[in-house]
C-alpha cells in the first residue's frame, strides 16, 4: 500500500470514527486521537523529513485535505451533538405544570404578639388610646416620679440593669446610674400626666427587663401592658367595673374575679387581681394550687403623691392604674405549665396556638 493510499485509508477510518460518535466527550476523544499531539494524522504530518524529496509536495498536500476534512467533519458533528445534549438537558428538566404545586407553610403572628393585639382592642373598645415609650428610661421616670424614691425598699423588688458608660464607671455598676433598662411600662404613665391634656384613657404596652432568674414563672425580659385612666369622679368601682369585663373579654363569660388588698407604691388603695380557675371551675385543682383562683394583674387607684410629680390637683381629678404580664396571660388562658415554654422557639408547641 503507497503511502497515499494510507493517508485515504486514514481519512476514511476518522470521518467513520467521528460519525459513530454519539457524545461530545467521545467525539472529543477521537479529535485527539487523529489530531493531537500523538495523534494518526499528526503522525504523518512529523514523518515528511523521512519522505523523498520529490514526493513531499504531493503528500503534504494530501494530508493538509484530509486535516481540513477532519476538522470540518468534527465541527458539523460538535455541533449536532451539542444541540442534541441540550435538548435532552432541557427535556430532562422540564417543569410538568399539571402537577399540584409545593405549598408553602404561611407564617403567623406569635402567641405573645396576638394576645397582645387582642388586649389593646378590648380596651380601644371601651375607648384607651395605645401610647408607647424608651425601653430605655432614666431612675426618675421608672421610679422616683412613681412614688419610689431611692431609699424605698420596694425598689429592691425590681432591681434591674444600668446602663454603664463605655469606660466602665465603677459608680454605674454599683447601680448609682440614673439610666437604665426600664423594670415597668409605669414609666410612659408618668410621661402622658406631663404632656397631655386631661381626661386620659391610654394603654402603655411594651417589653421592660427585670434580673429575674429565668423559671417556670419568671423571665428577665416580658411583655407588660399597664394602663392609666385620670379624669374627674374616678372611683376604685370604675377599676373593678374595667377589669371584670377584660377578665370575661380574655378568659370566657363564665369566669370570676376577686380583688386582693396588696402594695404598691404608686397606688394606694392597691390590689391583686384573680381570676376563677379555668381547669376546675373554681373548685380546686393542682394548677390554681387548691385555692380555686388564678392571680392575673394588679392594680389601684393612682397615689395622689404620684400626681404631686405631674402638677395635676388630687383635689379635682382621681384615676386608676393596673400592669399585666402578657405572657403570664398567655399561660393562665391556655393552661400553659411554663413561661419559657412561650420564647424558646418550639414550633410544634407554637403552632398549636
Amino acid at each position: 500500500m503507497t503511502l497515499l493510499e494510507t493517508i485515504e485509508q486514514q481519512k476514511l477510518e476518522a470521518l467513520g470514527l467521528i460519525e459513530q460518535a454519539t457524545t461530545t466527550a467521545a467525539l472529543e476523544q477521537v479529535r485527539v486521537s487523529v489530531l493531537g499531539k500523538k495523534g494518526s494524522l499528526t503522525a504523518l504530518l512529523r514523518g515528511m523529513g523521512q519522505i523523498p524529496q520529490e514526493e513531499r509536495a504531493q503528500v503534504g498536500s494530501a494530508v493538509n485535505l484530509v486535516r481540513d476534512a477532519v476538522e470540518q467533519a468534527l465541527a458539523l458533528r460538535q455541533a449536532e451533538l451539542s444541540r442534541s445534549e441540550l435538548e435532552q438537558r432541557i427535556s430532562a428538566s422540564a417543569v410538568d405544570v399539571t402537577l399540584p404545586g409545593r405549598a408553602h407553610p404561611i407564617g403567623t403572628q406569635h402567641l405573645i404578639n396576638r394576645l397582645t393585639d387582642e388586649i389593646v382592642d378590648i380596651f380601644r373598645g371601651i375607648g384607651y388610646r395605645v401610647v408607647e415609650g424608651n425601653e430605655v428610661e432614666t431612675d426618675y421616670y421608672n421610679f422616683t416620679a412613681l412614688n419610689t424614691p431611692a431609699d424605698h425598699p420596694a425598689r429592691g423588688m425590681q432591681d434591674t440593669f444600668y446602663v454603664v458608660d463605655r469606660s466602665g464607671d465603677v459608680a454605674a455598676v454599683k447601680g448609682e446610674s440614673d439610666v437604665l433598662l426600664r423594670t415597668q411600662t409605669s414609666g410612659v404613665q408618668v410621661h402622658t400626666m406631663e404632656d397631655q391634656e386631661l381626661p386620659i384613657y391610654i394603654l402603655a404596652p411594651g417589653r421592660v427587663y427585670r434580673r429575674d432568674v429565668a423559671d417556670p414563672s419568671h423571665l428577665p425580659q416580658f411583655t407588660q401592658i399597664e394602663g392609666l385612666v385620670v379624669d374627674k369622679d374616678i372611683t376604685f368601682g370604675d377599676l373593678k367595673g374595667t377589669l371584670d369585663y377584660f377578665c370575661k373579654q380574655v378568659f370566657g363569660p363564665d369566669r370570676k374575679t376577686r380583688f386582693r388588698p396588696h402594695f404598691f407604691p404608686f397606688t394606694e388603695p392597691s390590689a391583686e387581681v384573680d381570676v376563677s380557675c379555668g381547669i376546675c371551675g373554681g373548685e380546686g385543682c393542682r394548677f390554681c394550687k387548691g385555692t380555686g383562683w388564678l392571680e392575673i394583674l394588679g392594680c389601684g387607684m393612682v397615689d395622689p403623691n404620684v400626681y404631686g410629680y405631674v402638677d395635676i390637683d388630687p383635689e379635682v381629678y382621681s384615676g386608676f392604674a393596673f400592669g399585666l404580664g402578657i405572657e403570664r396571660i398567655a399561660c393562665l388562658k391556655y393552661n400553659v405549665p411554663d413561661l419559657r415554654m412561650l420564647l424558646e422557639g418550639d414550633m410544634r408547641f407554637l403552632r398549636q396556638f
